[in-house]
């Protein structure tokens, strides 16, 4: 009688673990990979100096001792700044988010800030959807180093937005979103056409702004003809390889150096409106993929991808694509997103995020978990 208590035992034991089991194995699954985990810091950034108010923040990179820099719109109303003052273009924190140092002047900067990175040598490089060109400036914005471009002339027909994109300019963009440098040899590379009706290219420059070569997004069998070639980030990952944010087509195209496809990966999206599409609402119109960023170990395991249409950053395995968790949710208060468009990352694997449109702030997600 005892053996057989037992016995009954065990087996009421063995069937609670299964139960167990069964439930938390849909979060086993969505929580393989270790994924890293993130919380935001309110405290970051300090409060700016002099009453500084920034419009959208169009662009947010990091350089080699994780100081982070900003650009500012300067996208206010009058109303906006009744009770402040207009701050900087360019505006750069240190790590514990204390402004450390400004600079750019907005009749010279690019117009409509939209995307920075930090190269090798700790210069800043810069550039915007409402100009032509991309500059390079000393770290400390002193002085400009090298331009690529006339400001004001875009490469169009007639050298202005009215004219039709030409997507052929060897020292001229039109609506240029993105930059980034590779490491290895210092080449430049730009996502040229933030939006419909500008310019749909990488191009291709080396270090002194020397035109190299250009190749246009990858169409799918199944695209068609309502495929909108837009490109909104670029990035290159410690093997050279080059990824770019298809907006329209919510997904990342994946190429070599020299402009050779490699693959997709899809950034899905699910549309929470239940207003039918029409002229004033056309669901993932913003796109799933605006801008990338890549984890800091050595192997970059993790692909950080800002999904403007959900409001929320993805997680993905690199090699796979695979989405393994996601954060943030469309709002107002701290951990939510308002336009998000923008992310880095610093050496310890925090995250900046940055809003354009009426969420014109910047944001810290400090590692708390994972890898």
């Amino acid at each position: 009688m005892k053996r057989k208590t037992n016995f009954v035992q065990m087996a009421a034991v063995f069937a609670g673990l299964a139960v167990a089991q069964a439930f938390l194995y849909p979060a086993f699954l969505r929580a393989q990979g270790n994924a890293p985990r993130f919380e935001v810091d309110p405290a970051w950034p300090k409060p700016l100096p002099n009453l500084w108010v920034t419009g959208g923040i169009g662009g947010v990179c990091v350089d080699a001792r994780d100081h982070v820099f900003i650009l500012n719109r300067r996208d206010l109303t009058d109303n906006d700044l009744d009770a402040g003052h207009q701050a900087p273009v360019v505006i750069e924190f240190d790590p514990e988010g204390n402004v450390v140092n400004s600079f750019g002047d907005p009749e010279g900067t690019p117009n409509t800030p939209h995307g920075c990175a930090v190269d090798a040598e700790n210069n800043l490089w810069v550039t915007g959807t409402g100009d032509g060109i991309v500059q390079k400036y000393t770290h400390d914005g002193s002085k400009l180093l090298l331009q690529i471009g006339k400001r004001g002339v875009v490469d169009s027909s007639d050298g202005t937005a009215k004219g039709k994109a030409l997507n052929s300019g060897h020292s001229a963009f039109y609506k240029p979103a993105g930059i980034a440098i590779d490491p290895k040899n210092g080449d430049i590379f730009v996502a040229d056409g933030e939006t419909p009706g500008g310019n749909h290219r990488i191009a291709v420059f080396d270090r002194s702004g020397e035109f190299l070569r250009q190749w246009d997004l990858h169409r799918a069998e199944g695209d068609g003809d309502a495929f909108v070639p837009v490109l909104h980030c670029v990035t290159v990952d410690n093997s050279g390889m080059v990824y770019v944010c298809d907006r329209r087509g919510h997904r990342i195209q994946v190429f070599d150096t020299m402009g050779n496809f490699q693959k997709y990966i899809p950034v899905e999206f699910e549309s929470m409106s239940k207003l039918p599409a029409g002229p004033e609402h056309v669901p993932g119109a913003l796109g799933s993929a605006v801008w990338i960023g890549f984890s800091r170990d050595p192997g970059q395991k993790y692909m950080y991808v800002a999904n403007q249409d959900n409001e929320k950053i993805d997680i993905l395995d690199r090699n796979t694509g695979q989405v393994l968790s996601s954060f943030g949710r469309v709002g107002r208060q701290p951990g939510q997103f308002t336009y998000i468009h923008f992310l880095a990352v610093d050496s310890k694997g925090n995250l900046y995020v940055a809003e354009v449109g009426t969420g014109k702030r910047i944001q810290k997600f400090k590692l708390v978990g994972g890898r």
